[in-house]
């Protein structure tokens, strides 16, 4: 299946025996994630929901099927009926989360070995974290960690050669081009710049069902990142991670 005006193709691929790996490739790499959000929203709300749930990443939708009421040749074949074009240009602009940050010391181990790669000081480099607002690409593990764009650095920045096994909740890190936000304390790889004193997941009963049920956030959304100093950090511990519409 392809567009010529979005330059996108969509290839589909068996991954297990109830689920289907639908990648969308594309010269434009925002038209490429924008075609896969729109995809996963049609399975998601469409025709054949619940029987299907599909997960959407940076270039490709998990497409996952209850194998007993249906089979990946139906899904297949339903997929393949989709507009590639249906609802583009259409607003997907999602709302913005400010989320305050300490960083560096114990919060931020790694600033000042990012400061180095970036070739600034280590104020510099929060000051380009805090200059834009990051927008969030996909929910990945563990989870539903909020997978963002990351800071305008000039070089990309790699990743620790013996990962961590343990990172805290809400530690603030960057890989790469990436930047994320980890709900749960969990082992990592990447380099942890800060963290924010906020509570992320939502454990309660009255957030419905899903990732972007749990985590106040969800692709299209875009996060702020705000520094604050040791006391309004320890002030702000526990409090639950808020969400605000641009309008």
């Amino acid at each position: 299946m392809t567009d010529t005006r979005t330059a996108t193709a969509v290839a589909i691929s068996p991954c297990g025996d109830s689920a289907l790996r639908v990648t969308v490739d594309g010269a434009d790499t925002d038209r490429v994630w924008t075609a896969v959000h729109r995809l996963a929203g049609w399975l998601n709300h469409g025709d054949i929901h619940p029987t299907v749930t599909a997960v959407p990443t940076y270039d490709a939708v998990l497409v996952e099927f209850d194998p007993y009421h249906t089979t990946g040749d139906v899904i297949a074949s339903h997929i393949r009926s989709w507009d590639t074009t249906a609802g583009e240009g259409e607003e997907t602009g999602g709302g913005v989360i400010d989320v305050p940050v300490l960083f560096g010391g114990e919060a931020g181990p790694d600033l000042e070995w990012v400061a180095e790669v970036v070739g600034a000081p280590a104020e510099k480099v929060v000051d380009l974290v805090c200059a834009k607002e990051h927008l969030i690409r996909c929910l990945g593990g563990p989870a539903a960690s909020a997978m963002m764009d990351g800071p305008d650095f000039d070089v990309p920045i790699p990743r620790l050669a013996t990962p961590r096994l343990r990172v805290p909740p809400g530690a603030i890190s960057v890989a790469g081009r990436q930047a994320v936000i980890g709900p749960v304390a969990a082992p990592s790889g990447w380099r942890q710049i800060g963290r924010t004193p906020l509570d992320i997941l939502r454990t309660g009963t009255d957030h419905g069902t899903g990732a972007d049920s749990v985590v106040p956030y969800r692709p299209g959304d875009r996060v702020r990142f705000l520094p604050v100093d040791e006391a309004t950090y320890t002030c702000l511990l526990g409090a639950p991670m808020g969400y605000r519409n641009d309008e």
